[in-house]
């Protein structure tokens, strides 16, 4: 007797005694909630008004009934005051700038409604870590997209013909960005701001300035030119802009060999403006294709008697960066003796700042991070370098630990460490050269709490006067006043509203309570938070996090399918720590569903013992550990039945889910998988080398959906957008042939005209809970309004 035909008696008899769930009133609930429990929650955010004298604070608190009030606080002392001025306060509108560049770093998961207030669609592009933009699709005239974001990621917005129309960064006390016609002088301002960077083909006493032409360095002064160099050409060729030396004694600039040229295509089927398909390419380097490889090269450029410039090319062995990923932050020291550059090897496993001595081109090792396995350098490398004392701040993991080392950049040596324990330096908020204080994010550093906990610190140069400034068991965020004399400190949990509080920014010292948001008409309409639940992992002894989320009606007294959300990017981390009102897991549990995400191994934020086992083993996905979490967590709670576990999720979280099924098709029975790369030969460079590392080895084609495709049990649904230029599209489907090729049933959904992520268009969506209440739930969904009746 088969497995699949246990299973489907089993679901038959389970069903018995679930008509409640599933059903059109479980479908209406669900679509009902975000409104049901929108605007119930008050006092939940601060948006201050600091004083001019730097006295006092004001800010508005949104109250019952549609009432406001104004408090007035006295930063010295901590009163509070309630004013009869009802002034209003504007707030949480995210205001675009015209700078475009890459996300440096992924914070907490946030909400961000784009308002298109223009006369034509745009087009939101998400900035990755490299700066490519990946496209969103488009806002319409009008329209407001809602997108599931994270804190400082990048989003730009254009028009059809490519015009910016301005560059967001999402920040946690905004969830509004409204697009609108261009400020022209701000955008003047921006590009005036941006020429006068470091980088200048102009020398610092003006007597010099450095061209590109026909790809070598030309250098010009009042009455000539000077060819720098003559051996540049398409396949190795001389680029700016050049950095001069502070004395104008020096200049750099780079030779680099350009990437091979890879595209990929897709067919736009259905274009609004024509009836005939389109044909789309773009450049896409994927794994092991040859990347761009840049040296710097120095020239001392001298005055003659005779005015004429006397240039010399000053050699620069490449011994200590050899075969790059990137050479990049270039800087000269105040004096011109020396500069400085950042390297990344290919592979990641090998990250050095370099120095390289101005009169010799000798280049000397400053700092430098290895791994067996990968330097984290998406998010793990920091460097500051204190041009007056000789120091370097330097972020490494050599302790297992992700810290901060002071550095002395003459010679190399560690001075000493400055920040030190179980715990993690999550990144550098700012740096007082002349106080010698470094304020940062630090997850973990209070034992009894959350490690994914963000939590901010202080610290001197030399290691002592370490002080947590925030201490609520939560996640914290951080609004300065102008003088940075103190801080509005807003903490929450899942389970817990948001708290507000008045700190001193030298010590953490509690001046006073602001607000406790007021959640109680939210609770009385029925919310019901997310649960907090923590186990053993696949070694039985490291904790692993996750939440429990349960439909409203939920009766202790049934059985519910369980169905975990996963997205195991080694990247970060994504377990939800704060709190909000409506997430889309609570849609689908209205329908009958317990619903679950977890973060397992191989997720980052935590020790490096603990990232590392996503190294060359993506299809791992933690698995082993979000088992066992599922496992204790069904012994506490009888409600959850793990004879029925469903997946989902998008792009990696697509891969994941796919991979449940091919890998763990004994415990997980069904899959809805958007987007997946689901072979990481297919997808992007720099994400999956970095995880997969280079050169590209068997392991890429044995942790491959595509090769494990007869693996298959269970119901699978593949969803993709036929516009995707984030993962090729043909990801899904090279797994979809071999799925064919196995003889394996499957479900497939193209989503025409849609990009990255159209797992997440409301038809798409609506798709996915109609398969896990028609697989997991064994009813057929009801969805749809009653037909009226007929007499």
């Amino acid at each position: 007797m088969s497995r699949n035909f246990i299973f489907t008696v089993l679901l038959a008899l389970w069903t018995a005694n679930l008509s409640a769930q599933g059903n059109r009133d479980d479908y209406a609930r669900s679509a009902a909630l975000r409104e049901k429990f929108s605007g119930k929650v008050y006092k939940e955010t601060i948006r201050p008004h600091w004083s001019e004298d730097g006295a006092s604070l004001r800010y508005a608190n949104k109250l019952p009934g549609g009432k406001t009030e104004v408090v007035l606080v006295d930063l010295a002392t901590g009163e509070r005051r309630i004013l009869d001025d009802k002034t209003e306060f504007s707030g949480g509108i995210l205001k675009p700038n015209f700078h475009v560049r890459k996300t440096s770093h992924t914070g907490e998961r946030m909400e961000l409604a784009f308002e298109n207030t223009l006369s034509k669609p745009v087009e939101l592009f998400w900035l990755d870590f490299t700066g490519q933009e990946k496209n969103y699709g488009k806002i319409e005239p009008g329209e407001t997209r809602n997108m599931e974001t994270f804190e400082g990621h990048v989003w730009a917005v254009r028009d059809s013909e490519r015009k910016l129309y301005g560059v967001y960064e999402g920040r946690f006390d905004t969830d509004r960005a409204v697009i609108a016609e261009r400020d022209e002088k701000a955008v003047d301002r921006e590009k005036k701001a941006e020429k006068k960077g470091r980088y200048d083909n102009e020398s610092p006493n003006g007597l010099y300035s450095v061209s590109v032409r026909d790809d070598n360095l030309l250098l010009h002064w009042n009455g000539g030119e000077l060819d720098l160099t003559r051996d540049g050409g398409a396949e190795d060729r001389y680029e700016g802009p050049v950095l001069w030396s502070p004395d104008g004694k020096f200049v750099i600039a780079r030779k680099t060999r350009p990437a091979e040229k890879r595209k990929v295509f897709y067919v736009e089927s259905s274009p609004e403006d024509q009836l005939q398909p389109k044909l789309h390419d773009y450049e896409y380097l994927k794994p092991g294709d040859r990347v761009a490889v840049s040296r710097p090269v120095l020239f001392r450029v001298k005055i003659t008697e005779d005015g004429t410039p006397n240039v010399t090319n000053i050699p620069i062995d490449d011994g200590l960066f050899e075969n790059p990923w990137s050479v990049s932050s270039f800087s000269w020291a105040a004096d011109g003796s020396r500069f400085f550059f950042l390297y990344n090897r290919r592979g990641h496993q090998v990250v050095r700042y370099l120095s390289v001595q101005a009169e010799s081109g000798k280049v000397r090792i400053v700092a430098e991070e290895t791994s067996e396995t990968f330097v984290s350098y998406t998010d793990k490398i920091f460097t500051h370098r204190l041009d007056e004392s000789d120091e370097l701040v330097w972020m490494s993991q050599r302790d297992g630990w992700n810290h901060l080392y002071l550095i002395d950049t003459k010679t190399g040596e560690t001075k000493n460490r400055i920040t030190a324990g179980s715990w993690v330096v999550r990144s550098v908020e700012k740096i007082d050269a002349e106080k010698r204080i470094i304020w940062f994010y630090a997850g973990g550093v209070h034992a009894d709490q959350d490690p994914y906990h963000l939590h901010y610190c202080r610290v001197d140069f030399d290691g002592t006067n370490f002080c947590a400034l925030t201490q609520g068991d939560g996640t914290h965020r951080i609004q300065h006043s102008p003088d940075r004399k103190y801080f509005i400190d807003t903490f929450s949990r899942v389970d817990m509203q948001p708290r507000h509080e008045l700190r001193c920014t030298e010590s953490g010292r509690l001046i006073c309570e602001l607000e406790n948001a007021d959640h109680s008409e939210l609770i009385r309409a029925g919310w019901k938070p997310p649960e907090r639940f923590t186990a053993k992992g696949r070694d039985g002894a490291t904790e692993i996090y996750g939440i429990i989320v349960r439909p409203t009606n939920f009766d202790s007294e049934k059985r519910y399918p369980v169905i975990e959300q996963i997205y195991a990017g080694p990247h970060g981390s994504f377990v939800p720590k704060d709190f909000q009102v409506h997430r889309r897991m609570n849609d689908l549990a209205e329908l009958g569903f317990i619903l679950v995400q977890i973060d397992g191994m191989g997720t980052n934020h935590r020790s490096k013992v603990f990232h590392d086992v996503c190294w060359k083993n993506l299809g791992d996905s933690g698995f082993s550990d979000r088992i066992a979490w599922l496992q204790a967590a069904a012994m506490r709670e009888p409600a959850i039945d793990l004879d029925r576990v469903g997946i989902y999720g998008g792009s990696a979280g697509g891969q994941s889910s796919t991979r449940a099924l091919l890998a763990h098709g004994d415990f997980y029975k069904v899959a809805v998988s958007d987007c997946g790369c689901h072979d990481n030969r297919m997808d992007k460079i720099w994400w999956n080398e970095q995880w997969m590392g280079w050169p590209v080895g068997p392991h890429y084609e044995e942790q491959s959906n595509v090769t494990q495709a007869h693996r298959l049990t269970g119901k699978l649904l593949l969803t993709v957008g036929e516009a995707d230029r984030n993962v090729d599209p043909a990801s899904t489907m090279q797994l979809v042939n071999a799925l064919i090729e196995a003889g394996k049933d499957f479900e497939l959904l193209i989503m025409t005209g849609q990009g990255h992520g159209s797992g997440e268009h409301p038809y798409a969506d609506r798709r996915r809970k109609d398969f896990f209440v028609r697989h997991l739930l064994g009813v057929e969904p009801r969805w749809e309004p009653e037909s009226p009746a007929k007499d």
